[in-house]
């Protein structure tokens, strides 16, 4: 079908425009005899605003149920971390116990980067404006980057630097020091536990898997309370290795272990965050969704391309390059964009962006350029 390929899939809005994309469908149809080819506009609604934006500006600034458990569960961490950083900071001074100076390191870490997700749950909600026309759902992604440098910086390093001073240098403990250590690691285990056991729960609420963790703070406060966890049994037995034998290389040892763990929690949580950030497409079940849809179309002669990008924790951009069938007027293609935009709403509620582009088929030759097959992008 000769349709033409100019790509009307455009808009200077963050809500997904019914209307004028359908108008873009329709001036690529054959118009209807003696009719203007544009979108009547609902009363008392402009023709650039469709029902859809109003809903899609109400979820933008309301907070979903799932972010406020995450923000209970992100304070309920901050709380324990706190407590747990000044116990093990005063502990780690009195025994001179690299390792608790170590786990000090990581709690102070943890407690910043919750700080940087309560502001990533709040500052991700705001609403899309005229210089981030597709909203802020993807400030949640850099702060969790932001969290993922803290840990490194912090926590791996520090510890690092602990375990290496205690193997150079020494490090002398009285039984006083020994027992005030074991005991602050003890609370710190029932604190950090007990966090863990709620981040947990609410995972597993949210779904569990792959879906309870698409949240990057949840995430994040998992990983930093499962190391916690591990962090503080590597601390109390390099402790009690040390009292036992009197050799300092297993207290260091485990300081450097804290070190390491942190390091590679805190690579992988950056390396998700940069994914996010640089625009990683929606999971390969939701485009099959979505073009397994498309292609069921009576309309649609075939699907030339799709795209999809995540805008957010529970948002995302599709757009469409399609080949309708010849003999379509404008009006109808108006109804049949309308129809497909509500269709594929319905089956990814994510979609907040759609947009439809009618093209011709490509020639054979370009069957396996990028823009045809969606690989790497294209117009």
């Amino acid at each position: 079908m000769d349709t033409g390929t100019t790509d009307t899939a455009t808009t200077d809005t963050a809500t997904t425009d019914v209307g004028s994309t359908a108008n873009g469908l329709a001036a690529k149809a054959k118009p209807a005899e003696g009719r203007p080819a544009k979108a009547k506009p609902a009363k008392g609604r402009p023709a650039s605003q469709s029902p859809a934006s109003d809903s899609e500006a109400s979820r933008s600034t309301a907070e979903p149920a799932e972010d406020r458990r995450t923000r209970v569960t992100v304070l309920v961490a901050l709380a324990a971390n706190l407590v747990i950083a000044a116990a093990k900071l005063a502990g780690g001074l009195l025994a001179g116990s690299p390792a608790l100076l170590s786990e000090a390191a990581h709690s102070v870490a943890d407690s910043l980067n919750e700080i940087f997700l309560l502001a990533a749950l709040r500052r991700s909600r705001r609403p899309a404006d005229r210089r981030h026309p597709f909203g802020y759902g993807k400030e949640r992604f850099f702060w969790s980057l932001l969290a993922a440098v803290g840990i490194f910086v912090m926590g791996g390093c520090f510890s690092f630097f602990q375990g290496v001073q205690a193997l150079r240098t020494g490090a002398e403990e009285q039984l006083s020091g020994y027992v005030a250590g074991l005991v602050v690691l003890g609370v710190a285990l029932l604190a950090e536990g007990a966090s863990l056991l709620r981040a947990v729960h609410q995972a597993r609420r949210q779904g569990g898997g792959a879906a309870g963790l698409r949240d990057p703070a949840l995430r994040t406060v998992l990983a930093e309370d499962g190391t916690a966890v591990l962090g503080v049994v590597l601390a109390a037995t390099g402790m009690v290795l040390h009292m036992v034998t009197g050799q300092v290389a297993w207290e260091a040892s485990a300081s450097l272990a804290i070190g390491a763990l942190l390091v590679c929690v805190a690579y992988g949580l950056g390396r998700e965050a940069r994914d996010q950030l640089i625009g990683e497409a929606a999971d390969p079940e939701t485009a099959d969704r979505i073009r397994a849809l498309l292609a069921a179309q009576p309309e649609i002669d075939s699907v030339e391309g799709l795209f999809t990008m995540r805008t957010g924790v529970d948002s995302a951009l599709v757009a469409a390059r399609v080949d309708l069938m010849p003999g379509l007027d404008s009006e109808r293609v108006e109804e049949v964009a309308m129809r497909i935009k509500r269709s594929l709403a319905g089956v990814v509620p994510e979609a907040d962006q759609i947009f439809l582009d009618v093209t011709d088929r490509p020639a054979p030759e370009h069957d396996e350029s990028p823009a045809a097959t969606g690989e790497r992008g294209g117009a």
